[in-house]
């Protein structure tokens, strides 16, 4: 697993003038969020939903900053009416890492259907969809999105495959022990 692409998006967040990073914990932007929260420059807003972190980047704009959204290839769905109403009808510029789940090597089948359809489901609204499987192509397609999105005012969401950042280990074990929760 490579932590490089993460270095790189954030040295393209600033050089981007990101300002706020709205964000769902997630193990494979722990090192974006990390180096995001250290630096002074960006202030970080933990969201206990998706689209409350997407509704963050709207208010960002309004105000007159640049946000990005990080997320979870299976939070991508609590993000669709935000998504279809605000986003796309009112053209704000958004840019989103999604880290991927239900992809290359993934061994929880709950992880599978959003998986398969993140890209579809984003395109299908009019989001811009970009998918990375390795830290050159990372950082250089988070550079275009960010200057896609604030440049012509589009929703772009570029997908981190887990290629590049792992694939978690899913047992039955572990399946038995969450259900004894």
């Amino acid at each position: 697993m490579s932590e490089a692409w993460s270095e790189g998006a954030h040295a393209a967040f600033k050089a981007h003038g990101v300002r706020q990073v709205g964000y769902v914990p997630d193990g494979g932007l722990k090192t974006l969020i990390r180096l995001c929260e250290a630096d002074n420059d960006i202030r970080t807003v933990p969201a206990t939903t998706e689209e409350e972190a997407v509704a963050l980047c709207a208010g960002a704009w309004l105000g007159g900053q640049k946000a990005a959204v990080l997320m979870q290839s299976s939070g991508v769905g609590n993000t669709i009416n935000m998504l279809a109403s605000l986003i796309v009808t009112c053209r704000f510029p958004i840019f989103a890492i999604v880290t991927m789940r239900g992809d290359f090597g993934e061994t929880n089948p709950w992880q599978m259907p959003m998986g398969q359809n993140v890209a579809p489901i984003l395109e299908n609204l009019g989001v811009r969809v970009f998918k990375v499987t390795n830290d050159e192509d990372a950082v250089e397609t988070i550079n275009a999105g960010l200057a896609m999105a604030f440049s012509a005012d589009e929703p772009v969401a570029v997908l981190i495959g887990q290629r590049l950042i792992g694939a978690k280990a899913f047992t039955s074990e572990i399946a038995e022990e969450s259900e004894d929760v």
